[in-house]
């Protein structure tokens, strides 16, 4: 009862979230707070049928070990992936704005472009633990923090703006925090003690 009173919570939490500032907040609070509840709960069923003694918080201490917070990331960005890119199909005249401007042609097609395909090869890097994933993100990360920066000052507070320049520095610092999950997949298992 009590964790699907949380999850409720969680849920209501995200609606909140959605009536207060509007229906992206709440898909954003929603990502952030029930999915992993939910993949944490899924994931301490799966193991509760192992022979060690369930509990969440051996649920939680095994997922961390295993960086599956760091695999959800790239779940993320593979679905983000999938935003973009329906965003650019679904609106041909839109224009990225990078640093001020928002460039035409061919390299309005590029700098569309960018967006999914790194957003495909973060998600695909963070999913398998791979190095070079850490690497690309903090570069995508500083170009995506330099760009805000620059747009905010060229155009003024924009709540989108806002919000992605913080969620962003957090994000980055979460992912820091966690670098040493990219070091190997193999060192993610441990190993028995002689």
């Amino acid at each position: 009862m009590t964790i699907f009173l949380t999850g409720l919570l969680l849920v209501a939490c995200a609606w909140l979230g959605g009536r207060l500032g509007g229906s992206g907040a709440g898909v954003f609070l929603f990502m952030l707070l029930a999915l992993p509840w939910w993949a944490a709960q899924s994931y301490h069923a799966y193991l509760s049928r192992t022979p060690d003694p369930p509990g969440l918080w051996q649920t939680f201490r095994i997922a961390w070990a295993k960086a599956y917070d760091i695999r959800y990331l790239g779940g993320l960005f593979l679905l983000t992936a999938l935003t973009d890119f329906y965003i650019i199909v679904a609106n041909p005249t839109y224009a990225l704005t990078i640093f001020c401007n928002k460039p035409d042609g061919l390299m309005g097609i590029l700098a569309k472009a960018q967006s999914p395909t790194l957003h495909v090869l973060i998600g695909y890097g963070f999913l398998r633990l791979r190095r070079w994933s850490l690497f690309l993100y903090l570069v995508y990360a500083g170009f995506g923090l330099l760009n805000a920066t620059a747009n905010f000052a060229c155009f003024g507070y924009g709540r989108v703006r806002f919000v992605f320049l913080i969620t962003l520095a957090a994000f980055t610092a979460y992912v820091i925090w966690r670098r040493a999950c990219f070091s190997s997949p193999r060192s993610m298992v441990k190993r028995p003690a002689l």
